[in-house]
Parts: structure tokens; C-alpha cells; sequence
């Protein structure tokens, strides 16, 4: 049941998400963009949060499928490969303040810093993410979360992809011919260039500070969430 319900909640936030992101330019002539940054981001968190708590709620539950947690050097592993997640979850070269509604929200074709390593830096961050919990949790809920994620992500790539296309045609034809889904695909066949100084941007140490500050609440997070009856 544990399992039916999170691929649920999973499920409703990718409606939700993907659905309202289809709308966006419909839905930006109405009510103008800033109104509908702030709605779409107002409806993705408030259906995160739920899925989260469920999420630390239950990680324990179902089958066991392997136990790691004891196996030296695997807990220093998994902390590694979260945070690494987050340079890719996070990838800093998105306008903040267009996020946060401050700035005019536009649609951008984005190809510095980390979008030239990876067109699509969500789904490989989630990608590992997934990897690193469920390796440490090694439950079927882990992994079945995790597969729900992932599927969701491939099918944001699609999704996002065919959006683009639409608004720019042959501009973002090229932009896939110069760029790669498969981190670093691009740059060791040539079509891409890795541009370092693209990387030393305050947005960077923000994400690096998230990391550190992730770090710490994590356990506060997972202890107010048991005290929640989800």
C-alpha cells in the first residue's frame, strides 16, 4: 500500500507540474508572468512537501533488498554523490531572481556552465540522488520511489524538449545538436566546449552553501516528519 500511495503523490505532482508548465505561455497572457510564477511555485511545494514527508516517513518500509549501511565507506559514498546531486539538481545558471518572481520570468535556451556538461541537469541530479538513498536505505519503497522519480524526470526531458522545440524551432534543433542528455556526451565527441569560468559565479556558492545547510536540517527535517501521522 506504502508503495501505491507515494507512486500517488508522485504521480500528482508531475500532473500538476508538467500540466501547468504545458499552460505556461497560455496562462502568462492572462495573468502575466509573474503572477503565474508565483501560482506554479506555490502548487509544486505545496504537493513536495507531502511527498517529502511521506517519503522519510516510510523509507524503511516494505522489503529489504540489501543492507549496506555497514559496509565501510559507503555512508561517506552516499553523502558524496548527494551533494554532488545538488551542483546538477540546482545548477545555478538560471535567473534567481526571475525564479523567485523579482525578475519578469522568461523562457531561456540555456547553454552555460552546467547545461553545457548536461542539457538536462534535473534528471541527471535526481538520477543521482535516487542512486545514493536507495543504496543506504536498500528498501522496496526506496526503489520504487526512486524508479518513480526517474521516470517522472525522463519523461520532464521529453516534455521540455517538445515545449522548447515549439517556441523555437530550429534555434533549439541546434541547441540539441550542441549539447548531450548524457553529462559530458557533447564535449568528448566536440560538439560542446567545458568552459570552467562559466563555474565561478556566486550562484555556485549558494548551491554549495544549500549542500552544507541540507547537511544539517536533514535530520531535524526527518524528525519533525515522524512526528507527523503520514
Amino acid at each position: 500500500m506504502v508503495h501505491l500511495i507515494m507512486l500517488s503523490l508522485i504521480g500528482l505532482f508531475a500532473t500538476a507540474h508538467s500540466g501547468l508548465a504545458s499552460l505556461r505561455l497560455k496562462l502568462e497572457d492572462k495573468i502575466g508572468a509573474r503572477l503565474y510564477r508565483v501560482i506554479f511555485a506555490l502548487v509544486s511545494i505545496t504537493l513536495a512537501i507531502p511527498l517529502f514527508i511521506y517519503y522519510f516517513n516510510h523509507r524503511y518500509d516494505g522489503i529489504i533488498l540489501w543492507q549496506l549501511q555497514n559496509v565501510w565507506g559507503i555512508h561517506e559514498f552516499v553523502l558524496f554523490l548527494s551533494g554532488f546531486a545538488f551542483l546538477f539538481l540546482y545548477p545555478a545558471t538560471f535567473n534567481l531572481l526571475e525564479i523567485a518572481a523579482i525578475a519578469k520570468p522568461k523562457v531561456h535556451l540555456y547553454e552555460v556552465g552546467i547545461t553545457r556538461v548536461c542539457r538536462h541537469p534535473q534528471l541527471v541530479g535526481m538520477t543521482l540522488w535516487c542512486i545514493a538513498h536507495t543504496l543506504w536505505l536498500g528498501t522496496s519503497f526506496a526503489l520504487v520511489t526512486s524508479i518513480g522519480l526517474v521516470s517522472y524526470h525522463l519523461f520532464g526531458v521529453w516534455h521540455g524538449d517538445r515545449r522548447l522545440l515549439e517556441r523555437y524551432g530550429d534555434s533549439f534543433r541546434e541547441l540539441q545538436q550542441r549539447t548531450s542528455i548524457v553529462p559530458f556526451l557533447a564535449i568528448v565527441q566536440g560538439r560542446q566546449q567545458f568552459v570552467w569560468q562559466e563555474f565561478i559565479r556566486p550562484a555556485y556558492l549558494g548551491v554549495i552553501l544549500t549542500i552544507v545547510i541540507f547537511r544539517w536540517l536533514h535530520p531535524v527535517v526527518i524528525e519533525a516528519s515522524a512526528k507527523l501521522p503520514w
